[in-house]
Formats: structure tokens, sequence, C-alpha cells
């Protein structure tokens, strides 16, 4: 039999738990649940209840900080939610794209890293428009993060931002609120109806449509049980809504206009087909940084 500890060197029930006790347990409640990156989503967690940053939990830490028993059991209540696979960005409220942070929640779909490069291709194409003034469409904003991509990092570009969820374009009102760009105007409207007072003027059209098709689950329960349904599903081949933004877009754009398509890895090839039929020009499948097909780019 071991011998008991001395009474002095025994943990202190007590005692205020630290910042390094509330993250490994919180790593191995969300590790166990299958959740991807559990350091990630444990650091996020615990600064988002602390009002600190990633950065600065990693700091505190390091530095042996402790944490209020109420904020421990905050935590606690959240890693709950994360481990049943509820989005992190619905527990906080926010999600980051590209240099901005949304605000997001149950009726939009959550931003992905992924759209971050697909927008670079419409910021590009904006950006080599001679004109003082150009004009870009985002058909199907959700939560705006596309089009406040392109309205702060093109300032001198207006931009329309097009959805027809009328839950979705709460937050849309709301992040263009927030941001303050003057640039950009939301539109609550039917995308095949959007904005016939610009025909032939607009350069630059983008949109992430719901791509997936109507037979296939979504493997992620993140995106299965929380993303709005309207935002997913397109169909029986995923290309519904893609045939009404390509009729949209070419009644948008001036001739040379561009567009831009977020899409599924191994849809490339269809929509390629689909766009040359309906009279598009140049259209060109990219890859992203995980070298899957993710975004298709034609002319008008």
């Amino acid at each position: 039999m071991p011998p008991e500890t001395p009474a002095a060197d025994r943990p202190d029930a007590s005692a205020a738990p630290t910042v390094r006790s509330l993250l490994e347990r919180t790593v191995t409640v969300l590790a166990a649940a299958g959740v991807p990156d559990p350091e990630v989503d444990a650091e996020l967690l615990v600064g988002h209840v602390l009002g600190v940053s990633r950065g600065r939990v990693q700091a505190l830490t390091v530095m042996g900080s402790s944490v209020e028993v109420q904020e421990a059991e905050r935590v606690r209540e959240l890693t709950e939610r994360r481990a049943a696979r509820e989005p992190l960005q619905h527990i906080t409220g926010r999600a980051a794209f590209r240099s901005l942070e949304l605000a997001v929640g149950p009726g939009v779909f959550v931003p992905r890293p992924e759209t971050e490069q697909v927008a670079q291709f419409a910021i590009d194409a904006l950006r080599s428009v001679p004109s003082a003034e150009p004009i870009a469409v985002d058909l199907g904003t959700g939560s705006g993060a596309i089009a406040l991509a392109l309205a702060t990092e093109v300032p001198h570009a207006r931009v329309f931002a097009v959805e027809n969820s009328p839950e979705a374009f709460i937050w849309t009102r709301r992040n263009v609120d927030e941001t303050g760009a003057t640039n950009i105007r939301p539109v609550f409207i039917d995308l095949a109806d959007a904005l016939p007072e610009l025909d032939g003027t607009v350069d630059v059209v983008i949109s992430n449509p719901p791509y997936v098709p109507d037979a296939a689950i979504p493997r992620d329960p993140e995106v299965r049980l929380f993303d709005p349904a309207a935002a997913l599903y397109g169909g029986e081949d995923g290309l519904d809504v893609v045939r009404v933004i390509s009729r949209v877009a070419q009644r948008l754009l001036h001739p040379g206009g561009t567009l831009v398509l977020e899409h599924g890895e191994l849809q490339g090839a269809a929509i390629r087909a689909l766009l040359t039929a309906d009279g598009w020009r140049a259209a060109a499948t990219h890859r992203d940084l995980t070298t899957r097909d993710r975004a298709t780019i034609a002319l008008r």
C-alpha cells in the first residue's frame, strides 16, 4: 500500500482552477467527441469566456494564471455544446473571414476558410477593372462575408449583397451595419430577379451557392445539423442554383465581365460544361489550398 500523501502536499480542492487545467479538461472532452482541432477550439472557447484573444490564452497558460470558478463553469457549459458538435461560431456568435469578424448564428451559413480564396479571385478581378468605381454583385450573400470582403478590400468599388432568405438577411444587415462600409448595399430579393437596373453594367459577379446534391449527406455534424438547408442543397445534381446564377450573371455583366463560382470538389467539369453551353467564355476551374477543385471562373 503506497504511503499517504501528507496533507500539506495534497491539491487544494477549493483552489481556483488555472487556465492550463481548464484547457486540458476542455481539450480532453472535445477530442473524445471527435471535434477536429480540439486544442484550437479549446483555446478559442476559453478566450471567449475570458474576453481575451487566443494568443493571450496561450500566454496565460504559460504564466500559470488562474480563472474564477464561475468562468470555469461557463467554459464547461460551452464545451458541452461544442462536444455536441454545435458550431464554434454559433457558440461564440462570431466567425472570422479574411480581415473581418462577422456575426453569425442560426439561420445563416457559417463562412468557411476555403471561401476566402474564392473571394480573392473576385477581389483580383475587381481591382483590375480600369473604372474609377467598378461594380460587384454577390449573389446569395448570407452573412455578407464575400460582399464585405470585396467592399472593404476594394474600397473604391460599389458592391451589392443579394440574399433571398429572410433569416440569413438579418445577419447580412447586421454585419453591414457593424462593419460600417458605405460602399455596399444589401438587397433582399429572389436571385433570379436581382438588380435589373444594373443589367449590362456589372464588372464582377460572385456566388457561393448551395451546391450539395439533395441525396448527399454532409459528413460533418456542424454542417448537417446546423447550417440552413437552403444554403446547402442545390437539387438532384446540386447545380439548380448555379443554372439560375449563370443566367442572372449573363444579364448583369457587361461583355468581358467576370463570373466567380464556388462549388464542390467533384463539380468542376459539370460547371464548366454548363457555363460553356450558356455562352460563357474561358471557363476554368481552380483548386483550393488542399488541392481540391473549389472555384470556376468564366468571362461574359
